[in-house]
């Protein structure tokens, strides 16, 4: 009876000693698998002229679940930057939703075609808060090791992508870059049917 009880003490001990840790490691798993999951239907984006209905309807599939793992909110936001505030509460909801549609059509597509055939290789994932930055790299063919850091921010249990930077280089505020020089010279009216032409000119 007495080695039971220090048996359930060792156990119990044990338990508390190791929670903590594997708390801590589940913690720094999850943005990992939201970026893993994300990836994944990405590279399952087939591209081409010849696609057929079904094809392009899986297509889609994958592209509207992957913005699931975006914060294209938080990205219109900061892409517009002190332009935000500018606009009606109307024109915010319309360029947050052309965004988003820009990434289905546009950005997955192309990253597909990027990471189609690529071996992930994950960094150690960072995390401060509610923030997370998880590191990737991949070899690629022509572009030889390219270093990917994907930031994100948890939201109501879930992991949600607000910046990827390649080599260093934001895409967020590369948008931003190209969104303001187009501001600069005309209005935001202006932006909208660019990007609506870029839009269906994909489609």
């Amino acid at each position: 009876m007495r080695f039971l009880k220090i048996s359930i003490f060792h156990v119990i001990l044990i338990l508390i000693l190791l929670t903590p840790q594997l708390l801590m490691a589940a913690a720094s798993e999850a943005p990992q698998k939201a970026i893993a999951s994300l990836l994944a239907e990405i590279k399952q984006i087939k591209s081409g002229d010849g696609l057929s209905k079904a094809q392009r309807q899986a297509n889609r599939e994958h592209a509207d679940r992957a913005l699931t793992f975006l914060d294209v909110g938080e990205v219109s936001k900061k892409a517009l930057g002190k332009h935000w505030k500018k606009i009606s509460e109307k024109e915010q909801g319309d360029f947050t939703q052309m965004l988003g549609q820009l990434f289905i059509h546009v950005a997955f597509p192309n990253s597909g075609k990027f990471f189609a055939s690529l071996k992930i290789e994950y960094g150690e994932t960072l995390i401060e808060e509610n923030k997370s930055v998880v590191p990737i790299s991949v070899t690629h063919e022509k572009e030889g090791e390219v270093g990917i850091e994907f930031h994100m921010i948890e939201k109501k249990d879930h992991w949600l992508v607000t910046d990827v930077l390649l080599d260093d280089v934001s895409m967020r505020n590369n948008l931003r870059s190209q969104f303001y020089k187009i501001i600069a010279k005309k209005k935001f009216a202006d932006l909208m049917k660019r990007m609506n032409k870029k839009l269906k000119e994909s489609m």
